[in-house]
C-alpha cells in the first residue's frame, strides 16, 4: 500500500483542444469546469489547419483527472483533442487522443512521454497475429501502430504544427486534491 501524503494523489496535465467549432467552445469550457470542479475560462485562438478554434490548458488535480476530462470531451464528435496526465508516485502517465474519424485512443506513458505497451497487450497482439496470419487478415505492424496511437498522431500533427502560437495564452486549471 502506498503511504498517504498530502500530495500522493495529485498530478498535473495538459488539455489540448486542437479544433473546435466556435459554437461549441462554451460547451467545452463547461465540460472542463465540470470535470475539474473549477472554472475553466479558456482563451480561444484561430486554428489555421481547419479554420476553427483551439485552446490549451494546464491542469492540476487528482490521479484519473485526464480520464474524466477525455470522457466529458468525447461527447462532441466534431472535436479534435488530446489530454495528458503526468506520471505520479506509483502511477504511469496517460495520454488520450480524439479524432472524429478514429474515435478515442488511450495509452500509458512513461516519465519521458513515450507510449508504453504492456506485456499482456504485446502477447495478445502476437497471439492474434499467429492465429490470424493463416487467413492474411492480421497485419502486426499496423496493429502495433494502432496500439501506439500512430493514426491519431498522424491526423493531429497538422493541428499541432499548423498554428501560430504568437500571443497564445496557456490557462491553468486546478481541481482540489484531498
Amino acid at each position: 500500500m502506498r503511504a498517504s501524503s498530502q500530495f500522493a494523489d495529485a498530478t498535473a496535465g495538459v488539455v489540448y483542444i486542437h479544433s473546435s467549432p466556435a459554437a461549441l467552445c462554451p460547451h467545452v469550457e463547461w465540460a472542463l469546469s465540470t470535470a475539474l470542479s473549477s472554472p475553466a475560462k479558456l482563451r480561444w485562438t484561430a486554428q489555421p489547419a481547419d479554420g476553427q478554434l483551439r485552446a490549451t490548458s494546464d491542469w492540476i488535480g487528482p490521479v484519473g483527472t485526464a480520464a474524466r476530462i477525455a470522457q466529458s470531451l468525447r461527447s462532441w464528435p466534431v472535436l479534435r483533442f488530446e489530454v495528458t496526465e503526468d506520471p505520479s508516485d506509483g502511477v504511469d502517465g496517460e495520454r488520450y487522443s480524439f479524432v472524429p474519424d478514429l474515435g478515442l485512443w488511450h495509452g500509458s506513458t512513461g516519465a519521458n512521454g513515450d507510449v508504453m505497451l504492456g506485456e499482456m497487450r504485446l502477447r495478445a497482439l502476437l497471439q492474434a497475429a499467429a492465429e490470424l496470419d493463416t487467413h492474411g487478415a492480421f497485419d502486426l505492424p499496423t496493429e502495433i501502430d494502432r496500439a501506439l496511437g500512430t493514426p491519431w498522431d498522424d491526423d493531429l500533427e497538422a493541428f499541432r504544427q499548423g498554428t501560430d502560437n504568437t500571443g497564445a495564452e496557456v490557462t491553468w486549471l486546478r481541481r482540489d486534491v484531498g
